[in-house]
């Protein structure tokens, strides 16, 4: 299944599983390990995030895009005016704020900049999206030197959604 029939179905609880490799499930699982992290303040979510970016990209490479990970979901958490939702790490599928998250980094790698605005300001409820920008722009960045390139038909497929009237191309949160 393509990555644009993914988020097409996104109108349903969640997303179908992800295949367990590529950049869409590198950025989907980061940003779910590093949120865990933040809120339970358990380091082992971290651990979780940083041995499946060690094991995709070697240690060295993993090192960049980690720490711009990091960067990157502690601005998401602090311009965001409402809690951003995550899946249990196990979880086969991403919810809807992954599935936006992921839309975010490849709008920033393939410079989509009204795109990238929507997804910031839909992932965080806020007006206040230049940090999330910034920091995404540094991690799509990382990720991309480090060899990882999202699909475009992430970014597209959600637009698409969107100015068809589905508001922030998501359907109703839980």
């Amino acid at each position: 299944m393509s990555i644009h029939n993914k988020i097409e179905k996104l109108s349903r609880v969640h997303a179908p599983p992800p295949r367990k490799t590529g950049a869409e499930w590198l950025v989907g699982v980061g940003f779910r390990c590093w949120l865990a992290g933040y809120d339970t303040g358990d380091i082992a979510c971290w651990e979780t995030g940083w041995n499946a970016y060690a094991r995709v990209l070697g240690t060295e490479r993993a090192k960049r895009a980690v720490t711009e990970l990091a960067c990157w979901v502690r601005a998401v958490r602090a311009s965001a005016s409402r809690k951003i939702e995550y899946y249990p790490f196990g979880c086969a599928g991403f919810c809807r704020d992954e599935c936006m998250a992921i839309s975010l980094i490849a709008a920033s790698q393939h410079h989509r900049c009204p795109a990238m605005r929507a997804c910031a300001l839909a992932l965080t409820g806020s007006d206040l999206v230049e940090p999330v920008i910034d920091a995404a722009n540094a991690f799509a960045d990382a990720l991309h030197e480090a060899d990882q390139r999202l699909s475009q038909e992430v970014v597209a497929a959600l637009m698409v959604d969107w100015r068809k009237g589905g508001g922030d191309g998501l359907s109703d949160r839980r």
